[in-house]
């Protein structure tokens, strides 16, 4: 069976995350995002793994209505890399807090700081039956690649046993599949979600073929065992993310790879640090000049989520005005979940929603016909639709199908970009300023956390 997951969030309990990160409140807005399989995240932390035992059906079942939770936690080590654990059951949970709580403070941070490397966190995990590999793999900060150069130099004698990789809101699968020791893991979409807003929780999620919603299913899909596989990948174009460019931290302003090692990695607008950003970084580990994918690599569909998009449509500063909430929830109530609506609608039935600007949004999403203006520095990237969309009367005909989706070539917004890229350094500062996620003054503080990608 097709399974939506999202399998990276965090608790109440983590650094700068939202106090409404509760599990009824998880599990509430998961439903309305399309999503049957949620991450508990944080289960080393003592008080959230009592809200989990609280709402188990089980020691391996944790579920609350139609949602399924699965044991995860995500862990730093010893060289700030940070790793996600996703374990069998309750007491397998309690067992690695056992391991680990020698190394770190538990109770200081949902997400732990442990004093050991990725090797030994490794070699816990296999020891408890867990699945383990890299969070936000590529971006500069916390993350497997701006530490190592390889999974070896990270995981030692371990490198075997890792079986997934997350790819990060700066990178999709056209990025890691560039470089060759990847090509045997399986690719993760989460959101790192710090709020359980529209726009956070599972803007990055994965598709699975699975057999039960269990431990061992997801397993089974994670190491494609018994022909069972991821077989989407959802997640922003990467030239959204925070880390996409390399970028000035102070300032923001974008430098390509030589001017930065021309002015050593120092911005001489206002001397703040110049940060290696994603693009570049997948330029000097690249085995391949263009991606190479595995036969069972799945499409990756760039999206992000609806409230998103709605609020692009009617030019409205914030998720969280009355409109764009409005048109969401009527979009909710009519297809069931923000998946339905997104991807497998038919345009005639989106008019529902009452405004021709939101139907030829998504619409267009679906194409890839948008324009990107690429993040860096740790300022998220922002998109627009081309003019010409924007108070277009809905001229479509017949259902976009899935089938066409997987076939959408992201390359066709290059011309675009390319363009927009042309931009002065200082006008390209001022519109991602004025794009800037970050502007959000929505419960979730964490979003603009160093954590956030």
């Amino acid at each position: 069976m097709k399974v939506n997951t999202d399998l990276h969030l965090h608790s109440k309990y983590s650094m700068a995350s939202s106090k409404k990160m509760e599990l009824p409140t998880i599990a509430r807005e998961a439903s309305k995002k399309g999503m049957e399989l949620i991450g508990t995240a944080d289960c080393t932390h003592p008080k959230w793994l009592e809200e989990i035992k609280r709402v188990a059906v089980s020691d391996e079942e944790i579920r609350i209505d139609e949602i399924y939770f699965i044991p995860t936690t995500e862990v730093e080590d010893s060289k700030r890399v940070h790793h996600l654990l996703i374990l069998p059951s309750i007491s397998k949970a309690e067992e690695l807090a056992e391991r680990i709580a020698p190394f770190g403070n538990l109770e200081s941070d949902g997400r732990p700081s442990i004093r050991l490397d990725g090797s030994e966190i490794a070699e816990i995990a296999k020891d408890i039956g867990a699945l383990i590999g890299p969070c936000h793999a590529f971006t500069p900060w916390t993350a497997l690649y701006g530490y190592h150069d390889s999974l070896r130099s990270c995981y030692g004698d371990m490198t075997d046993y890792i079986s997934f990789l997350e790819l990060g809101l700066s990178a999709d699968s056209d990025y890691a599949d560039r470089i060759e020791e990847l090509h045997r893991l399986t690719f993760l979409s989460n959101s790192d979600a710090h709020s359980p807003s529209t726009n956070k929780l599972a803007r990055e999620f994965t598709q699975f073929d699975m057999p039960e919603l269990t431990f061992d299913g997801l397993k089974k899909a994670i190491l494609r065992e018994q022909g069972y596989k991821a077989t989407l990948n959802v997640g922003f174009f990467p030239e959204e993310g925070k880390y996409n460019r390399s970028a000035c931290i102070k300032c923001f302003t974008q430098y390509p790879l030589p001017e930065a090692v021309e002015n050593k990695w120092r911005c001489p607008i206002c001397g703040g640090v110049i940060k290696k950003g994603v693009f570049d970084r997948v330029n000097e580990l690249a085995d391949f000049k263009e991606p190479k994918h595995p036969d069972y690599r799945p499409p990756y569909l760039h999206l992000i989520p609806l409230a998103e998009i709605i609020q692009m449509a009617l030019g409205h500063a914030s998720v969280q005005t009355k409109g764009v909430q409005t048109a969401w929830n009527k979009l909710i109530e009519r297809f069931g979940n923000e998946v339905k609506a997104l991807i497998y609608s038919e345009p005639e039935d989106l008019k529902i929603v009452g405004d021709d600007r939101i139907v030829n949004a998504i619409l267009a999403f679906r194409k890839g016909n948008v324009i990107i203006h690429p993040g860096g520095g740790g300022q998220y990237g922002w998109l627009e639709l081309p003019e010409n969309l924007k108070n277009e009367e809905i001229r479509h005909t017949g259902q976009l199908s899935f089938a066409d989706l997987e076939k959408v070539n992201p390359g066709k917004i290059t011309k675009s970009k390319e363009k927009k890229d042309k931009k002065t350094r200082k006008e390209t500062e001022e519109s991602e300023k004025e794009g800037s996620r970050d502007k959000e003054s929505d419960e979730n503080a964490g979003q603009s956390s160093l954590f956030d990608f």
